[in-house]
């Protein structure tokens, strides 16, 4: 009888060092930064040829519209999502897909991926679930092993013990990242691989498990899965039990306890993207080694990474540098001080900055807005909604605003009036009036947004009604 596998795509996270690209509220994840898809659509994509059932993508509340879009971009219809309300690392997350898989299928087999990797061999990948797919079967908990290519003191490692029989190992242990001498003496060894997070189990063994060696992430979610809301599309569980859960990884609590653990060496080009140095080490490159995309011209430049998103990007005379533009950020570091990437980042919270939160263009379920220019008392907007799509029923309390229609056609309601503008006319909202906007043509809505007013941040949304539920 055919396994059937069901996918858990571990889609949290905000993704730091990937700044000024990736952001709180669009981290890497979600970003096409090795392809034309994205990165969860990538992972979402690797499974076919396996025999996998719908799967259920794990991620946070404010990322539950970018996963579901980014899903249904791909024709992937039949899913689940499970919202964190909080985050809590790996082990209560797979914990509550766990909970989730087994009300559907007493028996049901977990592939759990993190939507932020790379394989560019998806044969092989494939491959090593299916040899991974006996020792699941018989109740062992199943990780993938990345062969090593040199040695990396970035990741955990792990050791392989004795063999049990197609391509699997059992787990001898699990080890810190290394220094560089002890990184070289696992390579040499031949029975070290880098710890991938990937992993292949059935749900109740894994339960099992967890309840046995880490029984408070165990009650924490169980008592929140059986507190759950259906909303729209996702799975809503309960925020104050889920609290309750330690917030610790599937290694500490249960893989690195359990005598239950095996491993499968994968040998599939594998790349976790931790940071811009390793994005570049898996990208395409000139004659120069250089890795390019966008609007670039380079002069006497060799091993940089060089992404233009908006605007012409030129270099002259550098090496090993790592140049990032988007429209609110520029980044330029040296490909040996990437990591530091991640304290930029915080420093540039701590200054009550925003440029960490968010790009200048802003993703919404109906579409999205680009802030042109801000001044004192003015903002001027970019707005798109798809269409069929309708913005939220709100008002405003410190600003009014005037929409102008560049392109396509708009059905403003303004104090439960109705009029339909084309391009090149406009409208007029005061403030303290209800309003919405929605797109009733077959093409992209583009309007332009000039808001005026005391106080002109997001919060000054009041929403009254809302068909994504955000009201």
């Amino acid at each position: 009888m055919t396994v059937i596998i069901t996918p858990v795509i571990m889609a949290g996270g905000s993704g730091t060092r990937l700044w000024p690209l990736s952001r709180q509220l669009n981290p890497k994840q979600f970003l096409k930064l090795f392809g034309e898809r994205t990165m969860l659509q990538q992972t979402l994509e690797r499974l076919q040829g396996l025999p996998c059932s719908s799967p259920i993508v794990v991620c946070n509340e404010e990322h539950r519209f970018l996963a579901g879009e980014q899903m249904l971009e791909i024709g992937t219809k039949d899913y689940s999502i499970i919202l964190e309300p909080s985050p809590r690392n790996t082990a209560p997350a797979i914990a509550l897909a766990s909970i989730h898989a087994l009300a559907n299928d007493e028996n049901a087999m977990l592939l759990v991926l993190p939507a932020d990797h790379v394989i560019t061999d998806g044969g092989a990948f494939r491959k090593a679930v299916m040899d991974a797919l006996s020792a699941a079967q018989d109740s062992r908990l199943v990780t993938f092993g990345i062969v090593p290519s040199n040695p990396e003191t970035g990741y955990g490692y792990i050791k392989r013990g004795k063999e049990q029989g197609g391509n699997t190992y059992e787990v001898a242990s699990f080890t810190e990242k290394p220094d560089e001498n002890r990184a070289k003496e696992y390579i040499d060894s031949g029975k070290y691989y880098w710890n991938s997070g990937m992993f292949l189990f059935q749900a109740k063994i894994y339960l099992e498990e967890l309840q046995k060696h880490a029984p408070k992430v165990y009650e924490a979610c169980t008592k929140a899965m059986q507190r759950t809301e259906k909303d729209l599309d996702f799975i809503r569980i309960e925020n104050e039990v889920f609290e309750l859960s330690p917030s610790i990884s599937i290694d500490y609590a249960v893989m690195e306890k359990t005598d239950l653990a095996s491993v499968v060496p994968l040998e599939a080009g594998w790349s976790d993207i931790g940071s811009w140095s390793s994005l570049w080490e898996v990208c395409e490159k000139d004659t120069e080694n250089n890795s390019i995309l966008g609007d670039v011209k380079t002069i006497d430049t060799e091993n940089c990474l060089i992404r233009a998103e908006n605007r012409l990007v030129a270099t002259i005379g550098v090496k090993d540098m790592v140049v990032v533009e988007t429209k609110d950020a520029v980044l330029v570091a040296h490909k040996e001080q990437v990591q530091k990437v991640k304290d930029l980042v915080d420093k540039i919270r701590q200054n009550g900055r925003h440029e960490h939160l968010n790009q200048r263009e802003v993703f919404r379920p109906w579409g999205s807005y680009d802030s042109l220019e801000t001044g004192e008392r003015f903002q001027v907007k970019r707005i798109t909604v798809k269409p069929g799509a309708k913005t939220s029923l709100q008002m405003h309390h410190h600003r009014a605003e005037h929409w102008i229609v560049v392109k396509g056609s708009a059905k403003v309601t303004i104090d439960g009036k109705t009029v339909l503008l084309t391009e090149n006319e406009s409208t007029y909202i005061p403030i303290g009036k209800t309003h919405s906007l929605e797109n009733p043509g077959k093409i992209p809505l583009e309007l332009v947004e000039v808001q005026s007013g005391g106080y002109l941040g997001e919060d000054d949304i009041v929403r009254l009604d809302d068909r994504y539920g955000r009201a």
